[in-house]
């Protein structure tokens, strides 16, 4: 049995973060797979991924639409298998999941669906919850699972700054948000983060505006969910706020395989 390392990030756009430090980051932290979200990449913006990284196998689902929404997961271990999207065409030309099946495991790497400002698209995002939902139950009937990205969401009040301001009125923590995710537990699945640190305040994303991650105003959006079955196998899983880049900061999750 052997420990692994897997980082999530939403990174806002490979590119900026590339700018920004990301190969760097990589080459220093060594992680055996990464999960990107928001990517924003077309095959010829990953490139100097695959130039600076040539360790990783590179797998990229873009949006249909270019510079918009996008996964990408970067993987040292080869995996027996890769689907992209979740099987819906309503969700799947946005991009917006990896799955990668391993001998031991299957990760998926997803980007769910952002409300908007204003909550135009929570009807979207509740037709995506659903699709997500029944995609996931699927898998976990035959190996185990372990889930990584931005799942837009604040699930209870100590994942947000301002719980009492935002509740039903901004994008990420509607109750018909927090009924989505709800069900991604009740179907199985762990939040590794919350199951180790039980009353830990810590934030992913913090608003460019108003300085808020230097006063840190900000949410827990970003997670590593893994089947209830497996939970053992989780060594640690945390954030790294210290790690600059995006307005999201990374996740890690170690674990034994």
């Amino acid at each position: 049995m052997k420990t692994i390392e897997i980082i999530s990030w939403n990174v806002a756009g490979i590119r900026s973060a590339i700018k920004k430090g990301f190969i760097t980051f990589v080459k220093k932290r060594k992680p055996d797979i990464i999960l990107l979200q928001e990517t924003k990449a077309q095959e010829k913006d990953i490139k100097e991924l695959k130039d600076s990284l040539p360790e990783y196998q590179i797998h990229n689902n873009p949006a249909e639409k270019k510079g918009y929404s996008g996964t990408t997961t970067l993987t040292k271990i080869k995996p027996i298998k890769e689907t992209d999207g979740i099987g819906n065409k309503e969700f799947d030309k946005e991009g917006r999941a990896i799955t990668l099946h391993f001998k031991e495991f299957i990760i998926v790497n997803v980007y769910v669906p952002n409300s908007g400002r204003g909550l135009p698209r929570l009807d979207y995002r509740k037709k995506w919850d659903k699709a997500f939902l029944s995609y996931l139950k699927n898998l976990k009937k035959t190996k185990p699972v372990i889930i990584g990205g931005d799942f837009n969401v604040a699930h209870e009040e100590i994942d947000l700054a301002r719980p009492k301001q935002n509740y039903n009125k901004t994008a990420g923590y509607t109750q018909t948000e927090i009924d989505g995710f709800e069900q991604i537990l009740k179907a199985g699945f762990i939040d590794t983060f919350r199951e180790l640190h039980k009353k830990k305040i810590q934030y992913t994303y913090w608003s460019y505006m108003f300085n808020a991650r230097a006063k840190n105003i900000g949410w827990r959006l970003d997670y590593f969910l893994i089947t209830k079955k497996d939970l053992n196998k989780v060594k640690n899983s945390d954030a790294l706020p210290e790690i600059q880049g995006s307005d999201h900061c990374p996740l890690f999750l170690r674990l034994s395989i």
